[in-house]
């Protein structure tokens, strides 16, 4: 149950948490996280965490490497950078997958991923 009155600081208390549950590893080639994949949902969006991966709903089916494609293509989007600096380096023929993001802090991809649980697309 949320708590009465002060419903900004518990969306910020709970976005926090939320992210301290999805590490976000950083090295010379990028930052890493990892993802859960639902293909074939009724639009792209980030729709919440679990447990340590960030869900991610996908338009895309799971065929010939469409989902996979619609995963680096909503980073690109997200953090606005080029294609080529989003991989994704295990799991292209599962759900559970880890992202590869080059040219992107940290502090700048926890902001962001915040921002995206948050509003919730």
């Amino acid at each position: 149950m949320r708590p009465r009155g002060h419903g900004h600081l518990w969306q910020q208390a709970q976005t926090c948490s939320l992210m301290a549950m999805i590490p976000i590893h950083e090295s010379a080639k990028g930052i890493t996280f990892a993802i859960k994949v639902h293909p074939r949902a009724r639009k792209n969006a980030a729709t919440g965490v679990v447990g340590q991966a960030l869900k991610l709903a996908l338009t895309a089916p799971p065929v010939e490497d469409k989902a996979n494609q619609a995963v680096i293509e909503f980073f690109a989007e997200l953090f606005a950078i080029p294609r080529s600096s989003v991989t994704i380096t295990s799991g292209e023929t599962s759900r559970n997958k880890v992202v590869r993001v080059f040219g992107v802090g940290r502090a700048a991809a926890e902001k962001c991923l915040s921002e995206l649980i948050a509003g919730g697309s």
